[in-house]
């Protein structure tokens, strides 16, 4: 006899299986709006002569998308929030984008409490009254993978980490439809390896679902800066790792504020947010922060590689903790290296020792440009540098005049993206703190024990560069 048939279950299995190609089309339909409003604005802009104008008819544009992309990225979710993260930072994206897209950290929709208990009971074995004293229902942040609750543990506060059910597959959709879009741009707008770019974050995004691979290198790193700095330049947590699954993180709760609210709390406070006591402040995170990457990166090779504001507390004296470690890289030997020799050419200025490491790292370029090593050497900076030009508060690396536009990058190694994107979210920090700074400058001397280190280097090509070799950190940020 023929079972009768389970109409809700055959519809939620009809959805799930149509859900990834409404999901597909839903992101394409937007895309393709976003897209073609900048190209019809871009002609019509090739007709006012008028430059107050023809600014303003781009303001309009800004705002208009801003809202759009803000509306796609909340409604898909998912990996579109880890996209406006990349995109809306104040050294890249228009300042409209940026107002919209900054508030979009930690901001996904949360898993219900319901769900929450039956995977943590099923992955840990016990209720949750007996693994926890006490165990907040309501999470303190939700971003685009897990969400986080504050519980206690024999007295302590702690922090659970548990992933949202049924997103990996999604993203995943997510991912290939951004290659997609990846490879029309780099065809028709952008000269750039947009879609290598694209392959490196699907790979580091597929880590992200594996919690023990997440505490592991929570670990390493913690062991690294611990034991390279009298004082770690930043605090890392502490895994719990009696509690602990592919799906749940348990860690040391860390007492401290978003870096996003840190003006609030200065102001809070009673400080002048415009004043030295500020300045300092916002300094010494900074120097804490870039310390940390430049030995992460070129000493180790092994870092954290998603520094976004959602991230990074701000404890009591200044201090900054890292938290997220699902997004971590670990360089192969001769990119690190190479990566440190390519530092070295953006602090001295040296073209020549910056199209020697673009070779090494695997960098291809075309170009047909008059002054090629000087264009070279400003994609470098672009791509690799914090500091912006003197007057220049955002960057637009696809302005007609960017080196990226002048610049081909026909092949662009994948494992090399981590880094890049890295660099820009410091950047982006560093605009949103008001200081302009240039990481390869404040990174020679760690770039210089590395090749040291490797044989590259000698005494007598540290000793003989023409730069002082007064300390960085002092020299940037007067400390």
């Amino acid at each position: 006899m023929v079972p009768p048939l389970d109409l809700n279950e055959f519809q939620e299995n009809l959805s799930t299986q149509f859900r990834p190609w409404k999901r597909s089309f839903q992101f394409w339909v937007r895309a393709v709006d976003i897209y073609t409003g900048y190209k019809v604005l871009q002609l019509r802009a090739n007709f006012e002569k008028n430059a107050a104008k023809r600014d303003a008819m781009w303001e309009n544009q800004h705002q208009l998308a801003a809202d759009k992309i803000y509306n796609m990225c909340t409604h898909l979710g998912g990996f579109f929030l880890k996209v406006a993260q990349i995109i809306g930072k104040p050294d890249l994206a228009p300042a409209a984008w940026v107002k919209r897209l900054v508030t979009l950290c930690d901001q996904a929709p949360a898993t219900p409490y319901s769900v929450v208990k039956v995977v943590l009971e099923k992955e840990l074995g016990r209720s949750i009254d007996e693994l926890f004293e006490r165990f907040d229902a309501d999470p303190l942040g939700s971003a685009s993978i897990a969400q986080v609750h504050r519980a206690r543990l024999k007295g302590d506060k702690i922090d659970v980490v548990v992933k949202h059910p049924d997103v990996q597959d999604l993203m995943m959709t997510d991912i290939r439809n951004l290659q997609a879009f990846a490879l029309y741009m780099q065809k028709t707008d952008i000269k750039f390896d947009l879609f290598s770019v694209t392959k490196e974050m699907e790979k580091q995004i597929g880590y992200e679902f594996d919690f023990l691979r997440e505490a592991d290198a929570m670990e390493k790193i913690r062991r690294f800066l611990y034991a390279n700095n009298k004082k770690s330049p930043v605090q890392v947590p502490r895994v719990i790792r009696n509690i602990l699954t592919r799906r749940v993180l348990v860690m040391e709760y860390i007492d401290g504020i978003p870096i996003l609210k840190l003006e609030d709390e200065i102001a809070k406070r009673g400080i002048n947010p415009a004043g030295k006591v500020a300045a300092a402040a916002k300094q010494n995170i900074l120097k804490s922060l870039t310390l940390a990457y430049g030995q992460m990166i070129l000493k180790s090779g092994f870092f954290h590689a998603d520094p976004h504001p959602g991230n990074i507390l701000i404890c009591r004296g200044s201090e900054v903790a890292l938290l997220d470690y699902g997004q971590v890289k670990d360089l192969p030997e001769k990119l690190r290296l190479g990566y440190a020799n390519l530092v070295l050419a953006i602090a001295d200025n040296d073209p020549i020792k910056a199209l020697e490491s673009y070779r090494e790292l695997g960098i291809n370029t075309l170009t047909k440009c008059k002054d090629e090593q000087k264009e070279l050497l400003r994609l470098a900076q672009t791509m690799f540098d914090t500091k912006l030009p003197p007057g220049v508060t955002m960057l637009q690396p696809f302005s007609e005049e960017s080196s990226i536009k002048k610049i081909a990058v026909q092949a662009f190694p994948e494992e090399l993206f981590s880094v890049l994107r890295t660099v820009h979210l410091l950047r982006g920090l560093s605009v949103g703190l008001g200081i302009n700074y240039s990481c390869a400058e404040q990174w020679r001397p760690i770039a210089e024990e590395a090749l040291f280190l490797a044989g590259r280097l000698t005494d007598k090509d540290i000793k003989g560069s023409s730069r002082p070799r007064r300390g960085i950190l002092k020299r940037i940020f007067g400390s």
